[in-house]
């Protein structure tokens, strides 16, 4: 059994690295817990339409090759299925009781994701309508998969 987080780009801020390796830890007691991270692609500011699709084409590629063909791939996109805590702990354990041993949640890059990592994504989640910086997405993310399997166990956690 094991979660992957697959995102966009270099963490750099220390206080984001040190929440992110305190939920990691936390994690180990339930499941293993890659961080994969994929390089960005250096782009201008400005990009026209069809720039913002090479570039996401790329970063695409890269996401793609981190990911096994027999994973369950949750992407991380604005037009997803939003899902409470507890729903999102449901459909983890039911994952993991049904024989899915990897589950990768991909988070793109700041121009979001292309469309053949959608296309690869058994589900798509989405954590509002807001846009969040995508390293502070990953913070936020991993405290949810955290808080998932606190739930999955009925074992206590702040709400």
């Amino acid at each position: 059994m094991g979660i992957t987080i697959v995102s966009v780009g270099k963490l750099k801020e220390k206080y984001l690295k040190l929440g992110i390796e305190e939920y990691a830890k936390r994690l180990g007691a339930y499941s293993k817990m890659d961080l994969v991270e994929v390089l960005d692609e250096k782009a201008p500011e400005q990009l026209s339409d069809a720039e913002m699709i090479i570039v996401k084409k790329k970063e695409g590629e890269r996401i793609l090759a981190k990911i096994a063909p027999d994973a369950y791939v949750f992407a991380l996109a604005i037009e997803g299925k939003q899902r409470s805590s507890e729903e999102l702990s449901k459909e983890i354990d039911r994952l993991l009781t049904y024989g899915h041993s990897k589950i990768v949640f991909v988070i793109g890059g700041s121009l979001g994701l292309h469309d053949d990592v959608l296309k690869r994504a058994d589900a798509k989640i989405s954590f509002g309508k807001m846009t969040l910086p995508h390293q502070l997405m990953k913070l936020v993310l991993i405290e949810q998969i955290y808080r998932s399997f606190r739930i999955m166990k009925n074992e206590p956690y702040h709400k």
